[in-house]
């Protein structure tokens, strides 16, 4: 069959396996430090950047509907979504998005109505790439979301004879700092022998 294939490079540029949430996250060296995961999932994770986009040219007499010359991203919607299974008092702090811990008792999470600059944190999932992915120079592909702020608030769902889960969304933000910098980068790097 002339077009049943695949390309020859496809178990070179596979993604595998559920990857990992991290705090931090070094792409030049490919390596992920133990204590920067942020916690264990279940399910998976979802990551999305979705544009919004504008037709300049839509109420244009004679104009095509969606001139390439006259279309315009006019916002992002760039989050991370998925379900922790584990938790501890700074994944909580983070979940709730407003939150603080108490400096007299830190088994104590105190929520807030007013965002601080501090809420927003960067997130890295990193996950494994291509058929070369072994402990020394495996392959990955890397999502950094910038000032990420949870935005599906805090959650729990327990059940009979069941792990709690903690479903969770991070949504990635601007900064008025530098607001051409759209919020996360992405690297794809092959794995090497």
């Amino acid at each position: 069959m002339k077009f049943t294939q695949i390309p020859a490079t496809t178990f070179q540029e596979l993604q595998l396996n559920a990857g990992i949430l991290l705090s931090a996250f070094d792409p030049s060296s490919g390596e992920a430090e133990r204590e920067d995961i942020l916690g264990a999932t279940s399910g998976g994770v979802s990551f999305t950047d979705t544009p919004e986009y504008s037709d300049f040219g839509e109420d244009i007499d004679n104009c095509p509907k969606n001139t390439k010359e006259l279309k315009k991203i006019i916002s992002r919607e760039i989050a991370i979504s998925g379900t922790y299974l584990t938790v501890n008092t700074t994944h909580a702090k983070s979940l709730i998005a407003a939150a603080s811990i108490d400096e007299d008792d830190p088994t104590h999470i105190v929520p807030r109505d007013a965002l601080e600059d501090t809420d927003f944190e960067d997130i890295w999932w990193v996950g494994d790439y291509s058929d070369k992915n072994g402990e020394t120079n495996g392959g990955y592909i890397a999502i950094h979301l910038k000032n990420a702020l949870s935005t599906g608030g805090f959650s729990l769902k327990s059940g009979d004879k069941a792990k709690g889960q903690f479903a969770f969304t991070y949504t990635a933000h601007y900064s008025i700092e530098d607001p051409d910098t759209v919020p996360y980068d992405l690297y794809i790097k092959a794995g090497g022998a």
